[in-house]
């Protein structure tokens, strides 16, 4: 792949900040209360709530490292449109889902999808900024989805917090945005020196991304950060609707006080992100998610939820653009979107975070389930460290000579003899 010219490239990263923005809004009026939805409608308990949402991340983390890989070889547009699409389904499947049955159906298609669109997304958007301009526009993206998060929740209680056109209407949206994006975003053309590994098949270019040991250490911290911050909706409405009275009203505050913190936070930590660079920002963010989660387990009070909300918030705005920047940071025009696909894999951390949330809330209370969340926070900051501090392998895959490809990969399966893989 090759980068857009700059005039272009502007235009495609201000529509799919924009479209994200929309999109954003159309996801916080009807996924804020998903699972008070489930709770009420379908009578499901903590865990069984926290199962059936991760389930769709998890199948969608399992997928997203080949569809980042397949973009790199057949476009971003393409797989863009067809991908939000099918989430637009799923979403309005969601409304009109009857049982558990078809209601986790749905889900899974939307999170499938979402899987598919987001590496690509993001690797679309480091096609068409220029690298001086790569940390702007993810945390404009970023901005814009929050403020979108920021709007949703109050549509959402505006026409009652579980209201089945809610979905539908969510689901038409992004149906529009895929539209939008197959009709007006030009297709990317291979530079020639990019032309010759484009034919290069999407399993060799997952090699060469698995065999990064940087990347690996970056996708474990993110899937602790995921399970952090991916869903904290989820746990949160739960402890709040089970512990505090006016739970929906509160939780309501609290998530468009996640998202007005964003539109603060963003520029003041984009700054600091510049200043002191990406993984120092990354393990600044991740202390502000211990605190904010030691202060979530400590509340006895709305004012202290806010209050750990916020710092929580601000480590969110942290570490969402600094871990762009480090994955863009090791991969190439040629293997962006499988470096942010194989990234992707951090999102089973969606399925985690929610199963173990819900387990730890059920058995050990509010306190126990923060306090695993602060754990996980601490965690993640000594993976990224220990990933940033390595050295780049040997290029494999879609950055080197097809020869290269075919004789590294070769070596790598003389040496497995499909034995199991040892673990240090």
């Amino acid at each position: 792949m090759n980068s857009y010219s700059e005039k272009t490239g502007r235009m495609i990263a201000l529509l799919l900040i924009a479209g994200s923005g929309v999109v954003a809004i159309a996801k916080g009026m009807s996924l804020s209360f998903l699972a008070i939805r489930l709770q009420q409608d379908f009578g499901l308990g903590p865990a069984g709530i926290g199962a059936l949402i991760g389930i769709g991340p998890l199948l969608g983390a399992m997928v997203s490292p080949l569809a980042g890989a397949i973009s790199d070889r057949l476009g971003r547009r393409t797989v863009l449109a067809i991908a939000i699409s099918f989430a637009g389904l799923g979403m309005a499947g969601l409304g009109l889902a009857q049982s558990v049955a078809a209601f986790t159906f749905a889900h899974i298609v939307a999170s499938i999808a979402g899987a598919v669109y987001e590496p690509a997304a993001r690797a679309m958007m480091s096609d068409a900024a220029p690298e001086r301009l790569r940390l702007k526009v993810f945390s404009w993206r970023y901005l814009a989805i929050n403020a979108g998060w920021a709007i949703g929740p109050m549509i959402g209680l505006a026409f009652g917090a579980t209201s089945d056109i809610l979905f539908v209407v969510a689901g038409l949206v992004h149906l529009a945005f895929g539209a939008i994006i197959f009709l007006f975003v030009p297709e990317i053309a291979a530079s020639a020196e990019n032309a010759a590994v484009r034919h290069v098949g999407g399993w060799r270019r997952l090699v060469g991304a698995f065999r990064d040991p940087r990347l690996m250490f970056f996708a474990g911290g993110g899937t602790l950060l995921v399970a952090v911050y991916g869903q904290w909706s989820v746990p949160l409405s739960q402890y709040i609707i089970k512990d505090f009275a006016k739970g929906v009203e509160i939780f309501a505050l609290l998530v468009s006080t996640n998202a007005a913190a964003v539109l603060v936070a963003s520029t003041p930590a984009r700054i600091v992100i510049e200043r002191i660079g990406a993984l120092r920002a990354l393990v600044l963010g991740c202390v502000l998610f211990l605190i904010g989660n030691l202060g979530f387990a400590a509340s006895s009070g709305v004012e202290m939820l806010v209050v750990s909300m916020i710092v929580f918030t601000v480590g969110e705005v942290l570490v969402v653009p600094a871990e762009y920047m480090l994955v863009d940071g090791i991969s190439t025009a040629a293997n962006r979107g499988t470096y942010f696909g194989a990234h992707s894999l951090s999102t089973v951390g969606n399925f985690f975070g929610p199963l173990l949330a819900g387990m730890a809330l059920g058995a050990h209370g509010g306190t126990g389930m923060f306090l695993l969340f602060a754990v996980f926070s601490a965690g993640s900051a000594l993976l990224f460290a220990i990933g940033h501090s390595l050295p780049p392998p040997r290029r494999l895959g879609a950055g080197a000579p097809t020869e290269a490809v075919d004789t590294a990969l070769s070596d790598l399966l003389r040496a497995g003899r499909l034995a199991p893989v040892r673990t240090a």
